[in-house]
């Protein structure tokens, strides 16, 4: 750049200048990663065996970045929960987590990629005390958690890109309503063209008849 204004410069001196200066450009250290080996992504027999989370990033109408948790039981296909904010910790993970917990009870586990909400203490902690496996999939491969990715890329289609936010209080409602109508209105190929909740009140229907066989069975021996 010396040289393009017409200074002429020896860059052993440049460079020494430069770095006495200070104006090294800081280089941000890389986040620790953590190995782990590559599992099948195999489809769940019944509803609460697996969930699957991710982030979804998006905007106000001021620009203003808005923050949103997906959550999908693999099984059913169902959308347990998305909460939107402007940032969400691992702690506040936890708690959304709790939350859903309190009504369907506690996943065997549950299928993350590595980021900092995913990998914190508070979040493996979470999964200690509930007996909950966190299953980390490898950097840079999203298809390892390809229902979660399949659920993003049709919330992203009909909803967060078919609207104009005007704050995060608007974002809520609409995608409150957006994710209800994906549960209860919205056929899903893969479940036979039912709704995912459908789909989940037949799966409870055949686990209860099956529940009372056994138990009749067992009376009866």
């Amino acid at each position: 750049m010396l040289r393009r204004e017409g200074l002429q410069v020896n860059h052993k001196r440049v460079y020494r200048l430069y770095l006495e200066a200070g104006l090294a450009v800081r280089k941000r250290p890389k986040r620790k990663r953590i190995m782990v080996e590559p599992q099948p992504l195999e489809l769940p027999e019944a509803p609460n065996e697996v969930w699957s989370m991710d982030f979804v990033m998006d905007a106000e109408a001021n620009g203003r970045r808005i923050k949103c948790l997906t959550i999908v039981d693999d099984c059913t296909k169902e959308s347990l929960d998305i909460p939107v904010a402007r940032g969400i910790s691992g702690h506040q993970v936890a708690r959304t987590l709790d939350a859903i917990a309190a009504f369907r009870g506690y996943p065997k586990a549950i299928r993350t990629d590595q980021g900092p909400e995913f990998t914190s203490k508070a979040l493996d902690q979470w999964g200690y005390e509930n007996g909950v496996k966190l299953k980390l999939i490898q950097p840079g491969k999203p298809t390892q958690n390809g229902y979660i990715e399949s659920f993003n890329g049709k919330f992203r289609d009909e909803c967060l890109n078919e609207h104009w936010f005007r704050d995060l209080a608007h974002a809520r409602e609409i995608i409150s309503i957006w994710r209800q109508d994906y549960n209860e209105q919205r056929p899903h190929s893969s479940l036979g063209y039912q709704t995912p909740a459908e789909f989940a009140a037949v799966l409870r229907l055949d686990k209860k008849e099956s529940t009372t066989t056994d138990i009749t069975k067992k009376t009866l021996d």
